[in-house]
Order: C-alpha cells, then sequence, then structure tokens
C-alpha cells in the first residue's frame, strides 16, 4: 500500500477517466473545481484526495466519465505472490460484506499475463477475508468485454460494487469504481434521439470552445436532437452541480458518511442565468424530447426549444455567443458525401446570419467541415464518439 485510502481524509491518488483525446480538458477542469495536483495522462487526469474528494469528483466535475479511488499499489511477479498482496489490501475497511463485488482486471507488458486467472485471485481474498459475494464474468483477459460479461451489468448486478485491477509491467494497482453508471448519465435523459452525443462529452466540448457559464453567452444549437449542448450549457451557467440528481457506487462502501455527503450535496449555490439557451431540430420528436429533458434537469426557464429546419435558423435577440452542432455524419469514411449538401446549407446559414457568433461542429469527416466553406482554425480536437473518430471544429468570431 503505498496510501492509506481507508481514512476518510487521508489522501491517495484518483483517477479520473476522460475520453482519449480530451484529457487536457478535463484537466483544466478539474483545476478550476479545486482538486489538488491535477496531473494529465494517457486516458484521463489523477488528483489526489480523500474519499470526500471523491464523492465531489463524482457530483462536480462535467467531463469526468467515472472516478477511480486507487486504494493499493504492489509489486506482482506471479499469481501466488499476487494472491498474497491482495489479502494485505484492507478490503474490510473499504468494501461491505453485504455488498456484491465484480472483478475486472488488465494484464500488459508483466510476468502476470493472463487477466482471468489475476482477477480470480483478487475475487478469492475479497471473498476469503471480507465475505462478500461476488459476481462473474466480469474481467477481459483478451481486452474486450468477456463474454457473458454486460457493458452494463444485468438486474442482479446493479448493486455490484467493481473493483479494477490493472497490472502493467508487474505493477498491480487496484482501484475502486466509485461512481457505478457512467457520469454522462446524470439523472435528467430519460429521452434520447438516435446517436446522442454524451453529456460529459458535450461539457468538454462547450470547455474546448472557451464556454464555462461565467460570461453571459449565449448558446445556440440548431440540430439539437435530444438537447444535450443546450441543457448542458444552461446547467453550466446556472451554477448546478452535473450529478445532483443520481445516486453513485461510493455509496454502497463500508465508509461511506451520508451526513458529510449530505452536506457535499447542499453545498454552493446556483444562480439564473442572464441569458438564454437555444435548440432546434427539423424533427418534432427531438423538440418534444428536449423539452421535456430540460423540465427534468430544471433548466426548462432558461432554455428554448424550435421546430424548424436550419435554412429558418436566426439568431435569437441579445448578444453574440457560440453555435454548437453535431450534425449527421456518415457512420464510415466517405459515407457523408450525401451530406455535403445539408453542411454547405448549415455554413451559409451561419455566414450570412450569425456575424459576431462563434462557430464549432463535430463531424467525422475533413470534407463535411471543409463544405461548410466556414473559417476553421487548425487545432482541430479528435475523439471517440459511439465508437466513431470525429473531430471538433472551431471558428473564431465570424465577420
Amino acid at each position: 500500500m503505498t496510501t492509506d485510502p481507508t481514512s476518510p481524509a487521508q489522501p491517495f491518488e484518483i483517477f479520473l477517466v476522460a475520453a482519449p483525446g480530451l484529457e487536457a480538458v478535463l484537466c483544466a477542469e478539474a483545476r478550476d473545481r479545486g482538486f489538488t495536483n491535477p496531473t494529465m495522462v494517457k486516458g484521463g487526469v489523477t488528483v489526489t484526495g480523500g474519499w470526500p474528494e471523491v464523492w465531489r469528483a463524482n457530483l462536480e466535475l462535467r467531463g469526468a466519465t467515472r472516478v477511480l479511488a486507487r486504494i493499493a499499489s504492489f509489486r506482482a511477479l506471479h499469481l501466488a505472490q499476487l494472491d498474497k498482496r491482495a489479502r494485505r489490501v484492507p478490503w474490510a475497511e473499504i468494501l461491505r460484506a453485504d455488498v456484491p463485488v465484480r472483478v475486472e482486471a488488465s494484464c500488459k507488458a508483466s510476468r502476470i499475463y493472463h487477466a482471468g486467472a489475476a482477477a480470480q485471485r483478487i475475487e478469492r481474498a475479497i471473498a476469503e477475508e471480507l465475505g462478500a459475494p461476488i459476481v462473474k464474468g466480469a474481467s477481459k483477459p483478451t481486452g474486450k468485454t468477456a463474454k457473458g460479461a454486460a457493458e452494463d451489468p444485468g438486474e442482479e448486478d446493479t448493486r455490484a460494487v467493481q473493483i479494477k485491477a490493472r497490472i502493467d509491467d508487474d505493477l498491480c494497482t487496484i482501484s475502486v469504481d466509485s461512481s457505478g453508471e457512467s457520469l454522462h448519465k446524470r439523472g435528467h435523459k430519460e429521452a434520447v434521439n438516435k446517436a446522442p452525443m454524451r453529456e460529459t462529452l458535450a461539457a468538454l466540448f462547450l470547455r474546448q470552445c472557451g464556454y464555462d457559464g461565467r460570461e453571459p453567452v449565449p448558446v445556440v444549437d440548431p440540430m439539437c436532437g435530444s438537447g444535450t449542448f443546450v441543457i448542458e450549457a444552461a446547467e453550466i451557467a446556472a451554477g448546478l452541480k452535473p450529478g445532483r440528481s443520481r445516486s453513485f457506487a461510493f455509496e454502497q462502501l463500508a465508509n461511506f458518511d451520508p451526513a458529510l455527503w449530505r452536506s457535499l450535496r447542499g453545498s454552493g449555490t446556483s444562480t439564473p442565468p442572464a441569458v438564454r439557451f437555444y435548440g432546434s431540430d427539423r424533427d418534432a420528436g427531438a423538440i418534444t424530447m428536449s423539452r421535456a429533458n430540460a423540465e427534468r434537469a430544471g433548466v426548462s426557464a432558461w432554455t428554448e426549444f424550435s421546430h424548424h429546419a436550419i435554412s429558418d435558423l436566426t439568431p435569437p435577440d441579445g448578444p453574440p455567443g457560440l453555435v454548437i452542432v453535431n450534425p449527421p455524419y456518415g457512420a464510415r469514411i466517405g459515407e457523408g458525401k450525401s451530406l455535403i449538401p445539408l453542411y454547405h446549407a448549415m455554413g451559409h446559414t451561419l455566414k450570412t446570419r450569425f456575424a459576431g457568433w462563434r462557430v464549432a461542429i463535430i463531424t467525422n469527416e475533413a470534407a463535411l467541415a471543409k463544405a461548410t466553406e466556414l473559417p476553421f482554425g487548425e487545432d482541430e480536437v479528435s475523439v471517440s464518439n459511439g465508437g466513431i473518430k470525429v473531430t471538433l471544429y472551431r471558428t473564431g468570431v465570424l465577420g
């Protein structure tokens, strides 16, 4: 053990999972939120803190996919050594004997190379030292989801706390997944459109565009789908905590302090934004979904959703702001050729009607972005969205 993560106040390493390619953006958010020692690493950001910081990260960070509490780190050169050292982890001070546990293991460049066997040793250590029930089928020996292991646990697994063991160059790091369901599930969006933008990704894209809610800047999404960008922008401007409406896996840990958690959830204030946030879509069903989602999120008073085509889009009254849009794109490179007229028409509308505004477009083909004829910069950001590599294209202020 390199630290003592069993004490609520004792600092240890916390790993914030980010969409690959947006680690720097999440690092900036963690720094702005006052987390200690935010450091960008591949696949996320590390910070240090005690368990209250783990809880706060889940509650307040908009860009993190999940929050992992690194509870142990040790060398393990063979399975017997892994078994012995896994038993030294003070499981009873972190996990509860009445809450099921799932173990997922991965191995890279290590003498222990069989992830399934590694997971079994840790499962056995937990079962025999603590007595907690073990949910099988969660390890990934090939680097992909093992047969029978659902990406989202089944009904019988929903209470299970997940332990992640990573063995890299013979160093075993054991973490507790403190989040449970992915953090993009805010608890507000019951209705989604096709190819929805995840809230965590939307939040990072907004921040990458310079939007942090501090200035009275309106946000417009002319192809709003289920309203993600509009709702996320309104929540940011209002100072609402993204995790305010959902539960987390850490609430089932042995060291969870309900009174302290209530205090954290109740801290801070929200302020009605000075501007409004606008979404539109040619699909009437999308507008119905967006309004319902905004109502559940508590931001309907500051959002407007309209049913019309992008050719009928006009800037709202008030100061210029940001247009951000996730248009349709082809599932594979080359399939988007039929969408070029749509992108061209969108670009024409924005160039001719939105002088003084900035524009951001997410798409998977450079040819589609080029078809808009908008003056995008060269500092594009590429990430995976639903298994498709997409790029955020941004303009400066349109003339």
